[in-house]
């Protein structure tokens, strides 16, 4: 018998992940680096930042992982704030999309470039340039959508974590 089951293996995988995930997160929130901003609101910018025509409120909770009634209000506080600003929705007049103004937009770049400066430092501490590449594709190999993959796939997979 192997040494290890894949299963058990899978677990120590993902405890690693995930204490790698929340002590490098943890670092990357302490600081002066968000200037007002707490990481979420931060997260709803970024993403405005990559959607030229707006995203709608749904859309952003999806990407921020955030309840919609959270995501209303994380909204609204950006908006007191002058950083985004609702807009018709050209394929669906009950609905808005969320934009980022001038001054939001300025204060992502600013924070963003801070932000990707301390990601890099403490991502590259202990890894070189092959093992980001290698860790980078594993992750996204994680996010792969369930749905798309045939039965077969699916009994393969749970064959081999409770067998060997």
């Amino acid at each position: 018998m192997a040494a290890r089951s894949n299963a058990r293996i899978a677990n120590e995988a993902w405890e690693a992940l995930f204490r790698a995930q929340a002590t490098i997160a943890n670092e990357l929130t302490s600081g002066d680096l968000w200037v007002d901003l707490i990481p979420r609101e931060y997260g709803v910018l970024y993403e405005l930042s990559k959607a030229r025509d707006g995203l709608r409120i749904t859309d952003l909770g999806e990407d921020v992982l955030l309840t919609q009634p959270g995501m209303s209000r994380l909204v609204a506080r950006l908006e007191r704030r002058g950083l985004v600003r609702r807009v018709e929705d050209p394929g669906d007049a009950r609905a808005c999309r969320i934009r980022l103004t001038d001054a939001g937009a300025e204060l992502q770049r600013r924070v963003g470039l801070a932000h990707a400066q301390q990601v890099a430092k403490a991502m590259t501490r202990s890894l070189d340039r092959n093992e980001l590449l290698e860790l980078r594709d594993l992750c996204r190999g994680l996010l792969a959508d369930p749905d798309r993959a045939d039965a077969d796939d699916v009994s393969r997979q749970r064959l081999a974590l409770d067998g060997a």
